[in-house]
């Protein structure tokens, strides 16, 4: 596909939080963890899924994760290939009318998302550009997965508190052993970092 401002061969999954702070938190215990637990709260049919937007980082501050715009998304996530995700079973959402979703085979049922511009108040969320992937959890590979934070000040502190973890891991292990080899515990911040702005 030829490069389009309008539209991205990259997915991102964006954290949620009531503060920047929280998302935050919420972003370093998915890397910790190394994945992304699927939810079902706001699924209808209750399939576990985790869900990701197809909008270009280039309009995301505009739209997607600008509080001015109503939006519930905050600015840090974890940023995919599109094609990885379509393989692992991902596909975008199916939007369409609450009526429709039980003409859907159930093996589909997990995509509906309900789209009625002509109710009151209008159901639009066509915005959000969604995809999902039904799964319990999805495991992450660094060599796979971009992080997507705010700007340079939160990539530098995400690094950083990354080290003091390495720091106070490695002392830990000088407990049980010389400070040369508990040294040859510490890893590297592993992920490619890309900022919004």
């Amino acid at each position: 596909m030829k490069a389009r401002s309008d539209i991205s061969d990259k997915l991102v999954h964006f954290t949620s939080g009531a503060s920047h702070e929280d998302a935050f938190q919420n972003l370093r215990s998915i890397l910790r963890d190394g994945q992304i637990v699927g939810y079902s709260s706001k699924i209808r049919g209750n399939f576990n899924c985790v869900c990701f937007t197809e909008a270009p980082l280039t309009s995301v501050e505009q739209g997607l994760v600008n509080p001015k715009a109503h939006s519930r998304y905050s600015p840090f996530g974890l940023m995919f290939e599109k094609a990885q995700v379509f393989e692992l079973g991902g596909r975008p959402v199916i939007y369409q009318s609450e009526g429709e979703y039980a003409l859907l085979p159930e093996s589909h049922q997990w995509r509906h998302v309900r789209y009625e511009p002509s109710a009151k108040p209008p159901i639009d969320l066509t915005w959000e550009r969604e995809w999902r992937i039904k799964t319990s959890a999805l495991i992450l590979k660094p060599e796979e997965v971009a992080v997507i934070v705010p700007d340079s000040g939160w990539a530098e502190r995400l690094i950083g508190e990354h080290e003091q973890g390495e720091d106070w891991r490695v002392y830990e292990y000088t407990t049980i052993m010389d400070a040369f080899l508990a040294e040859q515990y510490r890893e590297a911040f592993a992920w490619r970092i890309v900022t919004l702005r």
